[in-house]
């Protein structure tokens, strides 16, 4: 049995989204429905909307920072109960038995299910959270903090966990040195999550403007990166530097900026640049990559949140406002993150 849902999709690589319906299954023994109130957006959504990665399948629902409330729960549903505020993140599913599985690092699996875009085990392909309703596994669904406004912890389904987990991974505790390349919409949680662990955090920018913002989110100090100089005088600063930028850019002269030992720990997915090879080898420093974290860690991140009340910084706008909100975001306009207000749909 299938349930019929109001969304917003995109018909092609270079049709806007638009209004459509989607069907979604009847929650089965293990699952729970959402209503959704609210759904983050992510640059990801682009790249798959507008066919940049190669991999789309249309119609396409994209959307995978969903905050809703239990609408209905499966007879054996444990975890959540009808009213719940809950969130479902980049991650609908796993293959459960290899080891990342295992070790609660679901994000790895090779037989992970997408939010959006994914195949499903059943056949079909995964509708996002551009829509009114979704219905997910217990177990690939997490507790929203009381505390935490809907709205704007959206956001934290997908900018929180991407920055907080590389955070954790990687030791940052009280004095780390770190620093967060761009403030965007990973970069400025990055600033906010890094500095409530009792880092001092520094944000490196290529727009000098972005001074006043990032001291305001909580950072320390600030780098314009427009003057080549600061390459010099600051070189050996860091032990972590998150990378955000999804831009093509140089690594090299960011490499330089860490200390001996320091870690760049790329979360944009920028176009190939070289890697410069010297300022690894000669301070044994690290390139890294890292994704999103898994169920237990985004829970984790969450509970944080709500200790420490870290929200996004987010501009609510209705699901018809869609297409220009990417526009703007390929323009860098908006301060940080765009959420839909899905009682507009």
């Amino acid at each position: 049995m299938e349930n019929t849902v109001a969304a917003y999709a995109a018909q092609s690589e270079t049709a806007p989204l638009a209004p459509f319906s989607i069907t979604r299954r009847v929650p089965g023994s293990e699952d729970v429905e959402l209503e959704i109130l609210f759904c983050g957006v992510c640059h990801t959504d682009i790249h798959f909307a507008r066919g940049e990665w190669g991999n789309s399948v249309y119609p396409m629902v994209p959307g995978h920072e969903i905050v809703g409330v239990v609408s209905a729960v499966g007879s054996e549903v444990s975890k959540f109960k009808v009213g719940d505020n809950v969130g479902v993140g980049c991650i609908v599913d796993s293959c459960r038995s290899c080891a990342n599985c295992a070790e609660g690092e679901e994000q790895y699996c090779a037989g992970g299910t997408f939010t959006y875009n994914s195949p499903e085990k059943d056949g079909g392909v995964t509708f996002g959270g551009y829509s009114k309703k979704i219905v997910v596994d217990q177990n690939y669904v997490v507790s929203i903090p009381d505390g935490l406004p809907l709205d704007a912890a959206a956001p934290l389904l997908c900018a929180g966990i991407t920055t907080y987990s590389p955070l954790r991974h990687f030791g940052v505790k009280t004095g780390t040195k770190v620093a967060v390349m761009g403030l965007g919409g990973l970069g400025h949680m990055g600033v906010k999550l890094a500095k409530a662990m009792g880092a001092h955090v520094t944000v490196l920018s290529h727009s000098a403007g972005k001074r006043t913002d990032a001291m305001a989110l909580g950072a320390d100090d600030f780098i314009a990166t427009n003057d080549p100089e600061v390459f010099n005088t600051h070189a050996g600063q860091f032990e972590l530097i998150l990378n955000t930028v999804s831009a093509a850019h140089d690594l090299h002269g960011y490499l330089g900026l860490l200390k001996r030992d320091g870690r760049m720990v790329l979360l944009g997915i920028p176009e190939p640049s070289p890697l410069a090879a010297f300022p690894l080898v000669m301070q044994r420093r690290s390139l890294s990559g890292s994704l999103i974290g898994g169920i237990r860690e985004t829970q984790e991140m969450l509970d944080f949140c709500g200790e420490h009340g870290i929200t996004a910084e987010i501009e609510v706008i209705p699901m018809s406002g869609i297409n220009e909100a990417y526009e703007r975001m390929m323009k860098s306009d908006v301060r940080y993150r765009f959420v839909i207000d899905m009682a507009t749909l």
